[in-house]
C-alpha cells in the first residue's frame, strides 16, 4: 500500500511539474508564426517533443524544500517555473546539437524525428543557439533578488561549460569513442555531460528559494550522486530497452563504442551502483526531514524508470 502511495505521489509531482514548465515555455518561446518562423518552428518542435522535464522538476522541488524550511510554507516560490523553463531550454539546446551528424548523428529524440531531420542542419544549429540565448535571457529576468539571479547565472554557465561541465563532457564523450573505456573515463564523462546540469538544477532551485551555504553544499552533494545515478540508468536502458520504449535510438552507445557504465562494470553492477548512489544522496537530505520527501520521490524515479 505504501509503495502504491509513493508511486501515485511521484506521478503527481512529475505531471504537475511538467505542466507548470510547459506553460512557462509556451509563454516564453516566440510563436511559430513570428518572423523568422522557420527558427521558431524548429525551437518549438524540439521543446515540445514530449520531454519529461526532469531537470525543471528537480529545480522546483529543491526550491520547494528550501522554501518550506525557510518560510514554513509547502509551496513553490513565485516565478520558479521560469527558472525551470530556462534550464529546459538549455537542456534541449544540448540535445539538438548532440543529435547532429557531426556529433551523435541520431534521427530520433523523445519519440520524434530530431530537429535536423525535420528542418535541416543549419536551422537545427541555429535553433540550439537560439534556445541557449533565450535560456540565459530568461535567467536574467528571474523573480528573485539580484544577488541570487547573478549566482544562478554563474552556476548554470559553469555547469554547461568546458571545465567539468556539459560541453566538456560532450568533448570527452566524443574523444572516448572507439577506445577501451575505463572507470575513470566513464565517471568523468557522466559527471560532466549529464550530471552537471542535473546537479546545478537542484542547486539553482535552492538558491532561488533563499538557501544558505549549507543548503547549497547539501544540494550539490545530493545532485552529484543523483546525476551520476541518472546517467548510469540511462546507459543501462540503452542496452536493455528498444527504441519505442526509450523515445530515442536504442543501442546507439554500443554501436558507437561509447564509454558507458555497463561497458566497464556490466548491467547488474551498474544498477546496484545507481541504487547505492541514490541512498548516499538521500543521506544528504536528512536534515530536511519530511520537507525532502517530494525531492526524494523524484530522485528515486530517476533510477527506477524504464525509459
Amino acid at each position: 500500500m505504501m509503495r502504491m502511495q509513493a508511486e501515485v505521489q511521484v506521478k503527481e509531482i512529475l505531471h504537475t511539474g511538467a505542466e507548470l514548465t510547459d506553460r512557462a515555455l509556451e509563454r516564453l518561446l516566440p510563436s511559430e508564426d513570428r518572423v523568422p518562423s522557420s527558427i521558431h518552428r524548429a525551437m518549438r518542435h524540439s521543446m515540445f517533443a514530449g520531454g519529461k522535464r526532469l531537470r525543471p522538476i528537480l529545480a522546483m522541488e529543491a526550491a520547494r524544500m528550501i522554501y518550506l524550511r525557510k518560510a514554513g510554507r509547502c509551496e513553490l516560490p513565485a516565478g520558479v517555473e521560469d527558472l525551470g523553463a530556462a534550464i529546459e531550454m538549455l537542456h534541449t539546446y544540448s540535445l539538438i546539437h548532440d543529435d547532429l551528424p557531426a556529433l551523435d548523428n541520431d534521427d530520433l529524440r523523445r519519440g520524434k524525428p530530431t530537429c535536423h531531420v525535420v528542418f535541416g542542419e543549419a536551422i537545427a544549429v541555429l535553433a540550439g543557439d537560439a534556445l541557449q540565448t533565450l535560456g540565459y535571457q530568461t535567467l536574467a529576468t528571474l523573480q528573485c533578488p539580484a544577488k541570487a539571479t547573478v549566482e544562478i547565472i554563474r552556476l548554470i554557465a559553469e555547469a554547461t561549460g568546458t571545465v567539468e561541465g556539459m560541453i566538456g563532457g560532450q568533448v570527452l564523450d566524443l574523444e572516448g569513442e572507439h577506445s577501451k573505456p575505463t572507470a575513470a573515463t566513464v565517471d568523468a564523462i557522466h559527471r560532466a555531460k549529464t550530471g552537471a546540469l542535473i546537479r546545478v538544477s537542484l542547486v539553482a532551485g535552492g538558491v532561488y528559494a533563499g538557501g544558505d551555504a549549507e543548503d547549497v553544499r547539501r544540494l550539490t552533494e545530493f545532485g552529484r550522486r543523483a546525476g551520476l545515478a541518472f546517467q548510469i540508468v540511462d546507459d543501462v536502458l540503452d542496452v536493455t530497452q528498444d527504441s519505442e520504449q526509450l523515445g530515442k535510438t536504442a543501442g546507439k552507445d554500443l554501436t558507437s563504442d561509447k564509454a558507458t557504465w555497463p561497458a566497464v562494470f556490466g548491467i547488474e553492477a551498474s544498477r546496484a551502483h545507481a541504487n547505492k548512489l541514490i541512498s548516499e544522496a538521500f543521506a544528504e537530505l536528512e536534515p530536511y526531514a519530511d520537507a525532502a520527501e517530494a525531492l526524494k520521490a523524484v530522485a528515486r524515479y530517476l533510477v527506477e524508470r524504464t525509459h
